[in-house]
């Protein structure tokens, strides 16, 4: 195996020729160098509010990756793209997270049996984020990935913060009242959300109490609202993206002392983000989505073959009808400049997104905010006029709601952010998890032992795990299907050589061949979805 790899990649870098196809992001994707460890510092691992969510650690070993895997520039004198097979996995195994689903109280056995997700950055931060969750005071379970531009903090703050505005919209007026009298009283208020998550995966621990005095209020109208029986999935889904949205743009207009929280509301608000998130209870599906990431369902065929169902609709200018609902929102004089080459007002690839408060507010407010005393600079917020930019907003973070009820066919779904439907079909990444979901279930029929065991047996088990290549076999679905998405060849099969390279892609060159990618697989449990339907038949 060759320890440099093709010339034509740091040819094409140094020339900065090449671009990924499909993707044309805003702004830069990295904060600059002496802001990066001030940034970094607000994060922790611990919940924002440990009163309204308890954590649920992934048991998983948390792989750390040497920094020298990866350069920052191709102008390092040592460039080379050499990686043995231990430290490939070593990369992409380091945030795998898998979690199995236990029964809520042994009379109501979940749809969902377990869930294995990974990501992988390119940009410096990853920009990415995922979600998932148990709702404990309300049934379901909700599954997320974000998908962040400019900036990572947007697709942070909505990733810790969404699920709580969608658990508070389901609960009930009485349930409300409770919390609201315990809140009040300063009494324990037990947990909503159980969250699963990554050792890796981080909160805004500074902005803490904002976060929870913004939930707070939004129970508080809701409250107000005085609605039973409550919001319908679809319309609690579709309420709480909005708000928090409006949450977001409403929190960097008001005033603060403390300066740390304020920048973060900044960057929050002038970074943008996607989201796709999954609630599932009992055979019930409903997918949120707004912006480019992707939710698809496996369905198993008669004949044992795999077809993929699309869940969502991408939201970008080469989506009709959202070309369509962009004109019927501006006068016919903007008919030329709301989308000019394929973005939206020649500038952003996702039509619908949190935060992107440039595309949002009057050029008045941004100047105001902006002008009040804040480092843009330090802050990595880049301060320009949008072309054509007349009747605002141009963006909105409202989601497109699809609703499926599971059949007995439907075995898992896959949620990922955009880095991985560039590289890959719907269809071809449902095949690799099927393929994937057989092999496990071979290798387990095969690899075990048994009792009593003879010399002639215990050989030839160990022929078959050699042959097999057990040491190798991506335990997680996620992990395999993102090491098919970055090495796969034209045939569909692992480059070693290509899968090397696009592993150890400096900080200057990475961005330009592939994008974050974050894959979140959802196994269903084909046991209770077949109960449900004996007795509902």
């Amino acid at each position: 195996m060759s320890s440099i790899v093709s010339p034509w990649v740091i040819i094409s870098a140094r020339s900065t020729i090449s671009t990924l196809h499909g993707k044309g992001r805003l702004y830069s994707r990295c904060l600059s160098s002496q802001h990066k460890v001030a940034w970094r510092s607000l994060f922790t691992n611990s919940s924002f509010s440990s009163f309204l969510a308890s954590c649920n650690r992934s048991m998983n070993n948390v792989v750390t990756v040497r920094k020298a895997f990866r350069h920052t520039s191709t102008e390092e004198e040592d460039f080379s793209f050499h990686l043995t097979p231990s430290q490939i996995n070593d990369i992409l195994r380091a945030n795998e997270l898998s979690h199995t689903i236990s029964e809520f109280d042994g009379k109501n056995p979940s749809s969902v049996l377990k869930f294995e997700s990974n990501h992988l950055a390119a940009n410096t931060p990853m920009e990415d984020r995922r979600s998932a969750a148990t709702c404990l005071q309300t049934k379901g379970m909700m599954f997320g990935v974000f998908d962040g531009h400019a900036g990572y903090a947007c697709a942070q703050a909505v990733s810790e913060r969404l699920f709580f505005y969608i658990a508070v919209s389901l609960l009930s007026q009485k349930r409300l009242e409770e919390i609201e009298s315990a809140m009040e009283s300063m009494k324990p208020v037990l947990p909503i959300l159980q969250w699963h998550k990554h050792p890796n995966d981080s909160f805004f621990q500074e902005v803490a109490s904002l976060y929870l005095e913004q939930l707070r209020v939004y129970w508080q109208d809701l409250l107000n609202m005085d609605m039973e029986p409550g919001f319908t999935i679809e319309e609690a889904l579709i309420y709480a993206f909005k708000r928090l949205d409006s949450d977001i743009s409403l929190e960097v207009q008001a005033p603060s002392e403390n300066e740390l929280v304020r920048n973060i509301a900044l960057q929050v608000a002038f970074s943008g983000a996607t989201a796709c998130v999954a609630h599932v209870d009992s055979v019930h599906l409903h997918i949120a989505n707004t912006g480019d990431c992707r939710a698809v369902l496996g369905v198993k065929n008669k004949d044992g073959t795999w077809s993929a169902l699309p869940l969502t609709r991408d939201h970008n200018c080469f989506n009709e009808l959202e070309i369509l609902r962009f004109k019927r929102g501006h006068p016919p004089s903007e008919e030329d400049t709301v989308i000019v080459n394929n973005r939206l007002l020649g500038v952003l690839m996702p039509s619908r997104a949190f935060g992107d408060v440039r595309f949002k507010w009057s050029q008045e407010l941004q100047q105001s905010v902006l002008g009040n005393s804040c480092n843009t600079e330090a802050l990595n917020i880049y301060e320009y006029a949008l072309p054509n930019y007349h009747t605002p907003p141009y963006l909105t973070a409202e989601p497109e709601i699809t609703y499926h009820k599971l059949r007995r066919q439907d075995k898992f779904l896959v949620i990922a952010s955009d880095g991985l439907w560039d590289m890959l079909s719907n269809e071809e990444v449902v095949k690799l998890v099927g393929d994937h979901l057989a092999e496990a279930d071979v290798q387990k029929r095969q690899l075990t032992f048994k009792k009593p065991a003879n010399l002639g047996y215990m050989q030839n088990l160990l022929l078959q795990r050699k042959a097999r290549q057990v040491q190798s076999y991506d335990q997680n679905v996620a992990t395999h299907v993102i090491r098919h998405a970055i090495g796969n060849n034209e045939y569909g099969e692992i480059d070693p050589e290509r899968l090397m390279a696009m592993l150890t892609l400096p900080d200057d060159l990475a961005r330009m061949y592939r994008d974050d990618i974050t894959v979140t697989v959802v196994y269903f449990n084909s046991d209770v979805i077949e109960a449900y339907y004996r007795e509902n038949e």
